[in-house]
């Protein structure tokens, strides 16, 4: 790697600070502003102002009465011609927001897969959300995408970044058990995520980010085409299921999700392993929605 000139590095510092909106040197010397705050020593009279020059237009003083206009401000470096260094390119830091664009084309991608595969290779060369530039991998999907079960979370955490697995961390252990309670397991089922790319720090995604990856969920689903789908926490059944209402009322419910082929798919919204984690006494509440959803795969015949 070459490194730059010096006479470069100072013309992009230069074209920096204009962009930026600094204009004035205060003070020829830096000033430490952390240092201890030390006392003023006595004020001495100061010399009088230079004399403004008549050649100088008059519109051009300070407009405050007593003070008079000085030079006009320097730009460049004590020492050093401005005029002989070539202007540098100033550098803009973009963030990659999601907007329509975006979700327009994500809808198009999605619609165009016919096949579970040709889904996951246009989610991974799709650059339209923020999300994925700070995640380490695409989570996809887990299980049996023949299975008559899908379930479906919010997005990976720390754990399923890593793998590119949903729900293989300490959720990943309590969903395990809930599904072996009525008789099923990761061959049997098949789990997604809305959000396919872990949010940096496992922060909420913004309306923007769910707006961005819906339509490669509602198209996942619409390939696998499960029997009966459980969403599991709120962001998952409010996404899908076109509601408002909080987890803990939806709960217990069926719901319908429907394609956008027009499949009607019975789906029940229960509350999210994570969330049973730091609540352990609500965990008979998605024991009954399991039992539930035990119930209504063996009256399709599952």
């Amino acid at each position: 790697m070459t490194a730059a000139s010096p006479r470069a590095e100072i013309a992009e510092l230069l074209a920096f600070y204009a962009s930026a909106g600094v204009d004035d040197a205060l003070e020829d010397a830096p000033i430490n502003r952390f240092a201890e705050a030390r006392p003023k020593p006595a004020e001495r009279p100061r010399p009088p102002a230079a004399p403004v020059s008549e050649s100088r237009p008059r519109e051009q003083s300070a407009a405050r009465p007593g003070f008079e206009a000085g030079p006009p401000p320097q730009r460049s470096a004590p020492g050093l011609d401005a005029s002989n260094i070539p202007d540098a390119p100033v550098r803009m830091a973009t963030a990659a927001v999601p907007d329509e664009a975006q979700a327009l084309l994500a809808r198009q991608l999605a619609a165009s897969a016919s096949t579970l595969e040709e889904l996951r290779q246009h989610m991974a060369s799709f650059d339209g959300c923020n999300l994925k530039f700070t995640a380490k991998n695409l989570v996809f999907a887990d299980g049996n995408p023949n299975a008559a079960l899908m379930l479906v979370g919010e997005a990976p955490g720390r754990d399923e970044d890593l793998e590119g697995l949903p729900f293989v961390g300490r959720s990943g252990r309590l969903l395990d058990r809930m599904l072996a309670a009525i008789g099923l397991d990761r061959q049997s089922a098949y789990i997604a995520n809305v959000i396919p790319w872990r949010p940096p720090g496992n922060r909420t995604p913004t309306p923007h980010e769910t707006e961005i990856c819906r339509p490669f969920i509602e198209r996942q689903i619409e390939l696998v085409n499960p029997k009966v789908l459980i969403n599991l926490g709120g962001p998952s059944a409010k996404t899908l299921l076109n509601t408002t209402e909080g987890i803990l009322r939806l709960r217990g419910n069926w719901r319908v999700h429907t394609t956008a082929s027009g499949v009607a798919i019975p789906a029940m919204p229960t509350l999210h392993p994570a969330y049973l984690l730091r609540t352990p006494a609500h965990k008979k509440l998605a024991w009954r929605d399991f039992l539930e959803v035990k119930a209504k795969l063996r009256s399709l015949g599952d």
